[in-house]
């Protein structure tokens, strides 16, 4: 092992309002106390940060002339708490992209309010 990896960077144009979008999907705590760096830190001590980046171009999934960049997987039980959590994470501001249709494990993709793909994966744990 040469290096621990420290944490994910999401670059973005509002640090402040991303990573709290994500604090409600995860129930981590933020630290927003640079508003041009802030960490979103679980209770186990995990974190990600996020970046600011006046000029993002976001993701247009899945056109590959506008890649990702990254994307996250969420883990829910089952496709009932799937639709649970797409009514919760779509009032947070996320905006629905794709389902894949599995009636026991599948997963869904969002887009967060700045533009990166993310996934609701049910049945697969």
């Amino acid at each position: 092992m040469i290096a621990k990896l420290q944490c994910t960077v999401i670059d973005c144009p509002d640090p402040v309002a991303l990573a709290g979008f994500y604090a409600e999907i995860l129930g981590w705590r933020v630290d927003a106390d640079d508003p041009e760096w802030v960490w979103l830190i679980s209770p186990e001590g995990r974190r990600f940060a996020f970046q600011a980046a006046p000029d993002h171009k976001p993701p247009r999934w899945p056109d590959p002339d506008h890649p990702q960049q990254f994307h996250l997987d969420f883990d829910v039980d089952t496709i009932e708490d799937v639709e649970r959590a797409q009514r919760e994470v779509i009032a947070l501001g996320a905006t629905f992209l794709h389902d894949s249709g599995g009636e026991r494990s599948g997963f869904r993709v969002f887009s967060d309010p700045a533009g990166h793909p993310f996934c609701l994966c049910y049945g697969q744990s």
